[in-house]
């Protein structure tokens, strides 16, 4: 997906000629000729929205329904080409969508005000660190609310609405609060158009009065936009690629790491097509990040995913431990295993191994590859908690003396 985005938008071309172009400022050019009376029932942002994300190859959208995004959601499900995957929280959605812009080239979620919000910022932060393309999309207070000075339900307490704006300005590349259906179509294009030019996320606040109301502006079919193809130097590509050649055929035991710049330079499938990776998705997580992020197997058996899941049990953060020890860092041990198979509760195909040894993990690995790789896979590894590796150690003795440093004269 990652090397047709911009081909996509390009070529496409609406059914009934073109109605208009966006104008290099993001303002949209319409044909004058057009009847401004005739509105189609189903020309409404929400239904706008939703076509936009189908146009640039989003064709499910993470979300957690709240106060103010429901009638959103109702227009965004109703569009035949996106489906609405229910998260368990925030959190979880914005990283769904984080693994689904990994996969697919962008991704979207939706949630509501400030609970929602700043629930998923921080997901949507990690999200611009790796130059990923998320459209976070908040269902925003009703046009009526603002300036108003009242207190709203699931917010901070504060009748100025911008608090969440103000935290979102710096996780994301552009902002657009849409309370105002007269640039609501340039507001949202203009957002999306940034997102997938700058490969970063951005922020889209819809107040919940707007998503059902149709206007002129929503035609059918969205008027497309394109975006210009990054062109490489080609000199500077080909001495690299000597360069890592050369580097590579030196190598007794090449590994490969892809870094976030590949997706922006088009190069995943380059990249997977280099390292002969295998194809099934597999997830490899601690106990301690498994435990903020355990509810959403569950979706993931709802969505009948057949990943392979290795759940590291060494009975706390670890990686904490290296740095500077203390009490803090053990967490109450799960049975990992038994938890997965409750919330899978018999329905779907899931199948569960908790291993010991070397042993039982490679032979666990050959059922999860074999006769059971139409299933979810969850294997869990017991591991002593002092089980790591030299450059781990390495790792924490020298982030412990970077944290500890005096500070400076004054």
């Amino acid at each position: 997906m990652d090397s047709t985005i911009g081909s996509q938008l390009q070529t496409c071309k609406p059914s009934n000629g073109m109605l208009g172009n966006p104008a290099q400022n993001g303002a949209t050019i319409l044909d004058s000729n057009a009847p401004p009376s005739v509105v189609a029932a189903d020309a409404t942002l929400g239904r706008h929205l939703a076509r936009r994300l189908v146009e640039i190859g989003v064709k499910d959208v993470f979300s957690v329904p709240g106060d103010f995004n429901l009638t959103l959601l109702d227009h965004l499900i109703a569009e035949p080409g996106l489906k609405n995957i229910g998260c368990c929280n925030e959190l979880n959605a914005g990283y769904a969508a984080d693994g689904y812009a990994r996969s697919r080239g962008v991704g979207a979620c939706v949630v509501t005000f400030t609970v929602g919000g700043l629930s998923i910022i921080n997901a949507i932060a990690g999200a611009y660190s790796e130059n990923l393309p998320v459209i976070c999309i908040v269902g925003g207070p009703n046009t009526n609310d603002y300036g108003t000075n009242r207190i709203l339900h699931h917010t901070i307490g504060l009748s100025d609405f911008s608090q969440e704006l103000r935290c979102f300005q710096t996780v994301t590349c552009y902002q657009a609060v849409v309370n105002n259906l007269e640039d609501a179509h340039e507001q949202i294009d203009r957002a999306i158009s940034t997102s997938l030019k700058e490969s970063k996320p951005v922020y889209i606040s819809i107040s919940c009065n707007l998503p059902a109301i149709p206007h002129p502006t929503f035609t059918r079919e969205p008027i497309p936009f394109s975006l210009s193809p990054r062109s490489s130097n080609k000199m500077g590509l080909e001495a690299a690629v000597e360069a890592a050649a050369t580097f590579l055929n030196k190598a007794v035991k090449p590994v490969i790491i892809g870094g976030p710049k590949l997706r922006v330079a088009k190069a995943c499938e380059a990249f997977v097509e280099l390292a002969d990776a295998y194809k099934r998705v597999i997830s490899c997580i601690g106990d301690g990040s498994f435990q903020v992020t355990a509810q959403d197997v569950s979706t993931m058996l709802r969505c009948k995913q057949k990943s392979i899941i290795f759940l590291i049990n060494n009975g706390g953060y670890t990686i904490e431990v290296e740095i500077h020890d203390g009490p803090y860092n053990v967490i109450k041990n799960w049975d990992y295993t038994g938890l997965v198979e409750a919330i899978h509760n018999g329905e779907g195909n899931c199948w569960t191994k908790k291993v010991r040894n070397e042993e039982e993990l490679i032979e666990a690995i050959g059922t999860a590859t074999g006769e059971k790789k139409d299933c979810l896979c969850f294997i869990e590894v017991i591991v002593h908690k002092d089980d790591t590796s030299k450059e781990l150690l390495e790792w924490g003795s020298r982030v412990c003396a970077a944290n500890s440093r005096p500070p400076n004269p004054q």
